[in-house]
């Protein structure tokens, strides 16, 4: 059986009781305010949004959750309901007793009394402050991603070009243009995991040596590290040389040890340092010819200019009879990741 229950069918005391306990516990806050922007009524949902008991807002003015910058949207408001225009739903921020900023969406319609005479508005207000900050969240993560794609499109024409520079069989460039541009696309992978936030150093030296094997023959030690966006990729690249190199010529292809390990040092008075340093052993490396080692390829430039300029420090590749070391050093600032960006964190 359908009913329909019309207004007619209670008396004008049980109307409003009706009407008051709906407007109690609606979950969005419910504000009427005169002519003069003084609030007449306050309901329950508004005291959880704003902060303010009903005795607190009852009979003060409306701007008090208006920031002072916004105030003429008050006026503007007041004016259309005197005028008897409508007030189409719009954004905006508010201030709460506690004095934080919230972005909300607000519904405003005029209130008429028994004769039809506009005498005030309601205003329903809907926080939408995590929509507003999930927002912020996308248009910053877009931008990581463009600049980011930009980043590495370079990056993937500087290793076609120096790698070309260095082989003269299209099989052998085509197959380390595919295995470098696949070292990126993991590292690629940690900053879409971190949604760009960066990468846990350790979980990039596993993902990076794993195409190689030799677990076994591979230690690895340090702090718990988060490195910044650029220290992901910039690091990223560095392992995937130092193992492809240790694969055809060093330590993992003769049977030795690889150890990787970090540190991060602050010195009186000075800022805190990262370095980082890869060593390994194995009896077939030979010492660094007469006059000094000349490191050619790709894999040099990435170890010795593009990893340490990206990170403001300095690299160094030494040889000697049975061990191979690389070491870098850089500003703990340039590597470290400090935590979300505040563009990300705050609507205020």
């Amino acid at each position: 059986m359908n009913y329909d229950i019309r207004a007619r069918d209670f008396d004008d005391a049980d109307a409003d009781a009706r009407l008051a306990a709906i407007v109690d516990s609606s979950f969005d806050a419910i504000i009427s305010k005169d002519l003069h922007s003084v609030i007449t009524t306050w309901n329950a949902a508004a005291e959880r949004l704003f902060g303010y008991t009903a005795a607190e807002a009852i009979d003060q003015s409306i701007l008090m959750l208006i920031p002072e910058r916004l105030r003429g949207e008050e006026d503007d408001i007041i004016g259309r309901i005197k005028s008897g225009h409508s007030v189409p739903p719009f954004e905006t921020v508010r201030r709460r007793k506690d004095g934080k900023e919230i972005f909300v969406s607000l519904t405003i319609s005029p209130i008429r009394n028994r004769s039809g005479q506009i005498v005030g508005a309601s205003k329903i207000a809907r926080d939408i402050t995590e929509a507003k900050v999930a927002e912020r969240r996308i248009r910053f993560l877009l931008r990581e991603v463009n600049h980011r794609v930009k980043n590495q499109f370079a990056v993937i024409l500087s290793m076609i070009r120096e790698t070309g520079k260095h082989t003269s069989e299209p099989k052998e460039f085509e197959q380390r243009i595919r295995e470098r541009v696949t070292a990126l696309a993991s590292s690629h992978d940690l900053l879409v995991t971190s949604e760009w936030k960066g990468g846990d150093l350790c979980e990039l030296v596993k993902q990076q040596l794993a195409p190689f094997g030799h677990a076994e023959q591979t230690s690895i030690s340090g702090p718990e590290l988060m490195l910044r966006p650029v220290g992901v990729q910039a690091l990223g690249m560095a392992f995937h040389e130092l193992g492809t190199n240790s694969a055809k010529y060093g330590a993992f292809a003769h049977h030795g040890t690889v150890a990787i390990s970090w540190n991060l040092s602050e010195r009186e008075g000075e800022e805190p340092a990262f370095e980082i340093v890869w060593e390994e052993k194995a009896t077939a490396i030979a010492g660094s010819p007469p006059g000094g080692e000349k490191v050619r390829g790709f894999g040099s430039v990435v170890l010795l200019r593009v990893a340490p300029q990206s990170l403001g420090g300095s690299a160094h590749y030494d040889r000697s009879p049975g061990i191979l070391r690389w070491t870098l050093a850089a500003p703990a600032a340039s590597v470290i990741a400090k935590g979300e960006s505040e563009e990300m964190g705050s609507a205020e």
